[in-house]
């Protein structure tokens, strides 16, 4: 069995049959192996998990607040453009572009640290970061962790039923997979402490780093506009966390081939480019899949790219060092092939 094939827990109901098929769970089993993999009481090894839907659960509060006590549609207008572009830019440009695929490279970790902090904290680099690999060495075959023809919950509840890595990977492997995130700056565990904790990251560094970044920004959002905008976009951060899990869904055609000619050209995969999440967040997902190097994903004249304007302009300022960029290449071969 290949690295990349065992590097994921695999969920109890297993990733395809005895044929090669991709299995497709139940809702009882989804949510049976869901609450298997946040019971933190079972086994401190679902911390990492538990705490990603901590963080999601800490959000409802704001929210109540948000609607109860401060509403406004002024607020819940700010807080519906930070959820749905500025989060998801910012999701696009560190946790996809950077942490993933090392399109680009900064020229000081303080401009690392800034970035990966843009915005509220809402789960830790690991559960992205490994699984996301596989994802693309596996793209709408059995063993994607958000396998869109796995149905809508395969891929909602995927952060915790299939996106956590193996608990009993060799040292070798488990070296191999920690090289995945080494680049990000998160404090990455021994081997030993991987066998005490199940994880990459460091259980110390992954909270503190949330609660630090938790009350700085509500302290931003308090001074810029009282409590009511820090509710709001505090709501905003929860809407955002809750949808992005059905992106994958979405942005593969929910499970069937649904290609349009002269935008989806890579046809290996059910990626496709969308227009809501190209246009606020640069997630222009089927481009990505040609190009998951590439620091810009917004090839053709209307696919505007927030993402990548970020990262320009930061190697502008000479925050960002260099970066890689597959436009010439995207066009001469599909746009304009001789």
């Amino acid at each position: 069995m290949a690295f990349i094939d065992r590097v994921l827990q695999q969920p109890a109901y297993g990733w395809s049959d005895k044929t090669g098929t991709l299995v497709i769970p139940t809702k009882r089993q989804l949510f049976t192996e869901a609450f298997s993999r946040l019971n933190i009481l079972a086994t401190r090894k679902n911390w990492i998990p538990a705490i990603s839907w901590l963080m999601m659960l800490c959000l409802l509060p704001f929210a109540a607040l948000a609607f109860f006590k401060y509403f406004s549609w002024p607020l819940l207008g700010i807080g519906f453009v930070y959820s749905i572009s500025i989060m998801s830019t910012q999701a696009t440009i560190w946790f996809h572009r950077y942490s993933t695929h090392k399109a680009y490279t900064f020229s000081h970790p303080i401009w690392r640290f800034i970035t990966q902090n843009l915005v509220l904290r809402t789960f830790p680099e690991e559960i992205y970061v490994v699984s996301h690999h596989v994802h693309h060495a596996k793209s709408d075959q059995p063993g994607d962790p958000y396998n869109a023809q796995g149905g809508l919950l395969y891929c909602m509840l995927s952060d915790v039923n299939h996106q956590p890595i193996a608990k009993d990977l060799t040292e070798t492997d488990y070296k191999k997979a920690a090289s995945f995130l080494r680049h990000t700056g998160i404090w990455i565990n021994s081997y030993e402490s991987y066998l005490t904790w199940g994880s990459i990251a460091s259980p110390v560094h992954t909270i503190g780093l949330w609660l630090l970044n938790w009350s700085f920004w509500y302290t931003v959002f308090f001074l810029i506009g009282g409590h009511g905008l820090a509710c709001a976009l505090f709501t905003g951060a929860l809407f955002w966390f809750v949808l992005v899990r059905a992106f994958n869904y979405t942005g593969h055609g929910k499970g069937q081939q649904k290609h349009v000619d002269g935008v989806d050209f890579d046809r290996r995969n059910l990626s496709l480019n969308q227009l809501r999440p190209g246009l606020f967040s640069g997630e222009w997902h089927n481009n990505h899949h040609l190009y998951p190097s590439s620091a810009r994903a917004g090839f053709l004249r209307f696919q505007l790219d927030l993402a990548w304007l970020y990262i320009l302009g930061l190697y502008k300022l000479g925050a960002v060092a260099s970066y890689r960029d597959n436009k010439k290449d995207f066009l001469q071969k599909y746009v304009h092939p001789q």
